[in-house]
């Protein structure tokens, strides 16, 4: 099987993406950034009576047909408090802003155009239009008017606008469910005391973290050995869970110890592609088992993080229906880059700002992909096409940011 190119191999993948139809109801303060599974309707009026926006005095527009009229304060209307009376000939009421507008009052006039004459009286110092200064009852929404639809993101400003319209719980649909399965022989959690040939499995805190962040709930499949019986039982657990997606890491490839996609295909996999005209992370592999999409990443960690930012995280983000995060942008070279073979490169590289505000992107030295500790310090990975050419320290290069951008100025 040839090597599929990068955008082909997204594609392919995403095409396949079923966005789960599963909802549930969750309250306000957990309902951020997740996506609503209906629409909403106010179930009140909004304002639910006609109120002041600003504080000042209410009265009867005729009463100030001009300025110098003479007004008896007979009363103070303030939010929550209500004046209960109404609005004569010749009277006016204190009232401040959001509180109800008194009966027979059609304006509110400011508390800086009025004079205080003695301890019941003002005089207008201005005349404002007719209704200035008043929000009519429903003018934001009304009952049973559809403010919310089905497929919106619900972000700060939606949140408020639900809680006003006397939503206490959302039904939004639910997290796509990625477990995520760790396999090797030489793999141990964090923490362990590492025996001959041992090393810390890593990979899978950064890829969970990945992916939560992309809206899915994580189900830890831990490790599992390189025993065909460990690995199908951990596929089995993922199924009776679930599971939206099986993410693997390590053992997709085709040596001796490589047992992940055989035994997938055993277990009926049907296998879409593998191998990816990429670097790092060509062992990239791509099938459905039953309901459940399987992503197979490489076992080295840059690999792994490498091909979860470019494959994963767009995955997630469409079962999650959310919209696809946009880390490309451009940025100058800030070293000599070699010429490229048939693989896209993607170089941990650190970001600068020149005084312009231009982003400079230099690759580092070390690009194997089993260094952690570059990816962990690195700013973006430096993209470098199939079969570039040289490209000199200054030339032009696009970049996939890893963290947000120092500068939001492109390159030109």
């Amino acid at each position: 099987m040839s090597l599929l190119p990068v955008e082909d191999a997204l594609e392919r993948l995403l095409k396949a993406a079923r966005p789960p139809a599963r909802s549930e109801s969750v309250p306000l303060h957990e309902a951020c950034d997740r996506v609503l599974a209906g629409d909403v309707a106010a179930r009140l009026t909004q304002p639910p009576f006609d109120n002041s926006a600003m504080d000042g005095y209410a009265l009867r527009h005729q009463d100030i047909a001009e300025p110098g009229a003479t007004l008896r304060v007979v009363g103070r209307s303030a939010a929550g408090h209500a004046f209960s009376g109404t609005v004569g000939p010749g009277e006016t009421v204190r009232i401040f802003t959001g509180a109800p507008l008194p009966a027979g009052a059609d304006t509110v006039l400011l508390q800086e155009d009025a004079e205080t004459i003695g301890d019941d009286r003002i005089r207008n110092t201005f005349l404002p239009p007719r209704g200035r200064h008043i929000r009519p009852r429903g003018q934001d929404f009304t009952e049973g008017e559809v403010v919310l639809r089905e497929g919106q993101m619900l972000d700060a400003g939606r949140l408020t606008v639900a809680a006003a319209m006397n939503h206490a719980v959302l039904n939004v649909y639910a997290r796509p469910k990625v477990a995520l399965l760790a396999t090797g022989d030489e793999l141990v959690p964090p923490g362990s005391a590492l025996g001959p040939s041992q090393i810390v499995a890593s990979n899978s805190y950064g890829v969970a973290a990945l992916a939560r962040e992309a809206g899915a709930e994580v189900i830890d499949l831990g490790i599992a050995a390189d025993d065909p019986n460990a690995i199908m039982d951990a596929v089995d657990w993922a199924k009776a869970c679930g599971a939206d997606v099986l993410v693997t890491l390590g053992g997709a490839s085709v040596g001796d110890h490589d047992l992940v996609q055989p035994v997938l295909v055993s277990a009926g996999m049907e296998l879409d592609f593998w191998r990816i005209a990429m670097r790092p992370g060509k062992p990239l592999m791509v099938g459905r088992l039953g309901g459940m999409q399987i992503l197979g990443l490489p076992g080295n960690p840059a690999s792994s993080m490498v091909c979860a930012l470019l494959f994963l995280e767009p995955l997630v983000r469409r079962l999650s229906r959310l919209p696809a995060v946009d880390r490309r942008t451009f940025a100058l070279a800030g070293s000599a880059l070699a010429a490229n073979d048939h693989r896209q490169d993607y170089l941990r590289a650190t970001v600068s700002v020149r005084d312009d505000g231009t982003l400079v992107a230099t690759p580092y030295d070390k690009q194997d992909s089993s260094m952690m500790k570059v990816f962990a310090a690195a700013d973006c990975l430096l993209v470098r096409p199939p079969h570039a050419e040289p490209a000199e320290a200054g030339d032009p290069c696009e970049i996939l940011l890893l963290r947000p951008s120092p500068t939001n100025r492109q390159f030109p």
